[in-house]
């Protein structure tokens, strides 16, 4: 694995040297856009809407719309207000993870110890496993500062980077139910019944991304001549109004299963 940034972590007084390599790597196919007619690769220009010619990159700069005009911006102002450089992971706080909602969750990272800096790396994630807190912190990466935390996975101390909170959602807009109080206790009483057959301990290694390795298959297949059969649609039933009748045939269902 390649680095894609290197500085140290700051934890009291203490700085531990690390590097940051990217902990996950995409399954999906690289898949060209081509011509249906003649298989040829399509390609993009950038085109100036009122001329109709192509712009070349350099004469392209970037603009913001206020009202009906642009305010275009120039180098300077993207360093302006771009975050002071900083080769530091500032550890702000420790809390529990359950305090985290994973809806914050964006970006995984592993961070290596760099020479020389095995024995403080492996006391702060020691520290963090045995409390079963994590480290609250702020980073700079491309010129923008980032919030993230840092937790022990294994032996690893993986830094998670975190949305801010503006960078969530309300969900005024959406059309949701209201907390319910025709719930009748049996009702909820069945689905509890429900969950708790199903409940199993997770186990990530369980779950496969299957598709592109179908595809991949289907491509081999294609290439040989042999042709692809399209699965039959799966038929979805109406949702019965009758919870009660739901709820019963669920927990038969799992019990002769």
């Amino acid at each position: 694995m390649r680095s894609i940034w290197t500085g140290s972590i700051s934890f009291g007084l203490i700085n531990i040297p690390v590097k940051l390599f990217s902990a996950v790597q995409t399954s999906t196919l690289d898949l060209d856009m081509l011509d249906k007619k003649d298989h040829a690769n399509i390609k993009f220009k950038r085109i100036n809407e009122n001329t109709g010619k192509e712009v070349s990159y350099a004469d392209i700069v970037k603009g913001y719309k206020i009202e009906d005009k642009y305010v275009v911006l120039d180098d300077e102002d993207f360093e302006e207000a771009a975050a002071v450089k900083s080769k530091t992971i500032d550890i702000l706080s420790f809390a529990l993870e359950k305090e985290i909602d994973s809806l914050y969750y964006e970006q995984p990272y592993y961070l290596e110890p760099d020479k020389g800096a095995a024995k403080a790396y492996a006391l702060l994630r020691d520290a963090m496993e045995k409390t079963g807190k994590v480290g609250v912190t702020s980073f700079v990466l491309r010129n923008k500062e980032a919030l993230a935390i840092l937790k022990p996975y294994k032996n690893v101390i993986v830094l998670n980077r975190i949305r801010f909170e503006q960078e969530i959602r309300d969900t005024k807009d959406l059309k949701l139910p209201a907390i319910s109080k025709k719930t009748t206790a049996k009702e909820l009483d069945m689905a509890n019944q429900l969950v708790e057959q199903l409940t199993e301990k997770f186990d990530i290694s369980a779950y496969k991304d299957d598709y592109s390795k179908n595809l991949l298959a289907i491509i081999k297949n294609k290439s040989k001549g042999k042709k692809a059969i399209a699965p039959k649609l799966e038929v979805v039933h109406k949702q019965n109004d009758d919870l009660m009748e739901m709820l019963k045939a669920s927990l038969e269902k799992k019990k002769s299963s």
